[in-house]
């Protein structure tokens, strides 16, 4: 008899909606031309695309006019990085971001230090916290780009970005502020044109849309050089042509998140509560989370037990989870290593993150797998 599966991996990616599969196919099979294309066909793919354009917008609170699809979330972000650095480098040559960022981010400010850059990255204490003082600390009058995550992939810490991005504006004259949503978006309401963010990155496989797609919000009058150099699509700041089935898909998601992001947070506060609850009670388990983080995200260490034991263990009970951000490859948390977390205390993380369609019934079901790995698992040495 098969397992059931209980997918708590939502961090990773999320499962396509049936629904958003079905239109996919549609758009794939009807609209099939070219959204340049000066003909019928060509136009009727423009209109769709402008229409998940406006879609995905909507879900952030922004205008379709300033989004622009991307390949994913580290497209984007490496985008927003270079393409900020670039445009304005004859400004500063000052970078402030934080150590615990995604790797699309720090991989790129490390980048730029080789170009001449100067980057600060600012550290999260050992509850996963980062106040915004200690960013605006960072702040000098030659910042050009402050680039944090709305929230953390591996622990969910939530940045307090009305506290930062305002206050950070009057402390450099030429500072830009890009935000990486991808993990919030689709799950934490926003409002990208009432506040002082200039650039925010999102993904659509994080809101049960395919990978392989993505955006970046440009807020107008914003400075960015394009990051690929081609024709003219997109207003030439992100040339190529677009993936409209990709980009339809996204939009079509967005629109069904709209429909269910409040009642999502409700279930899902729910069962964050219910799993730290259930899983803290078990021995050698310390949450990493900082309080009131954000609830998809529940991130523990199992003491003795390596991650990759403990995975493979909860895999063979049909139970998927991550030890860190799927982007490492497996690679130990820069996240928890930048917390200054004991080397056994990252090599033992598990990163759980919900989705709306999980269930309290999965979490007891993590929590009896997880303590009969405690119970009959062989200690690390």
């Amino acid at each position: 008899m098969a397992l059931k599966e209980i997918y708590l991996d939502n961090s990773a990616t999320t499962r396509v909606d049936d629904r958003v599969v079905d239109y996919i196919a549609r758009v794939m099979r009807e609209s099939y031309g070219n959204p340049s294309s000066l003909y019928d066909l060509g136009l009727k793919s423009h209109l769709l695309l402008e229409e998940a354009r406006k879609d995905v917008a909507a879900l952030i609170g922004g205008k379709g006019e300033n989004l622009y699809f991307t390949s994913g979330g580290t497209e984007a972000n490496n985008w927003a990085v270079f393409g900020t650095a670039h445009a304005k480098r004859r400004r500063g040559r000052h970078i402030v971001t934080t150590a615990f960022e995604h790797s699309s981010v720090l991989e790129a400010c490390r980048r730029l230090e080789g170009e001449g850059f100067t980057v600060t990255y600012v550290r999260p204490d050992e509850h996963g916290r980062i106040t915004p003082e200690q960013m605006l600390a960072a702040i000098t009058p030659d910042t050009i780009l402050l680039s944090f995550m709305l929230v953390n992939n591996e622990v969910g810490t939530v940045m307090d970005y009305a506290a930062i991005a305002g206050p950070a504006k009057k402390l450099a004259p030429a500072l830009t502020v890009h935000c990486d949503a991808v993990q919030a978006f689709g799950k934490l309401p926003l409002k990208i044109e009432r506040t002082d963010i200039d650039l925010l990155s999102v993904s659509g496989h994080k809101i049960h849309a395919p990978k392989g797609i993505g955006a970046l919000y440009v807020k107008k009058g914003t400075r960015i050089d394009p990051l690929i150099v081609g024709g003219s699509q997109q207003g030439g700041l992100r040339p190529g042509t677009e993936s409209l089935p990709l980009a339809a898909g996204m939009g079509y998601a967005a629109r069904l998140r709209g429909e269910s992001i409040k009642e999502d947070y409700r279930t899902v506060s729910a069962l964050h509560a219910y799993a730290t609850e259930k899983l803290s009670a078990l021995p050698g388990v310390t949450v990493n989370s900082p309080e009131n983080a954000f609830p998809y995200i529940l991130n523990i260490s199992v003491e003795g037990l390596r991650s990759e034991t403990l995975l493979h263990h909860l895999e063979a009970h049909g139970i998927y989870v991550s030890s860190a951000s799927a982007c490492t490859g497996g690679a130990a948390s820069h996240v928890l290593a930048a917390m200054g977390l004991p080397a056994g205390r990252i090599d033992s993380a598990l990163r759980i993150s919900f989705g709306g369609e999980n269930t309290p019934a999965d979490i007891d079901a993590l929590t009896d797998a997880l303590a009969l790995g405690i119970a009959t698992l062989a200690r690390a040495r």
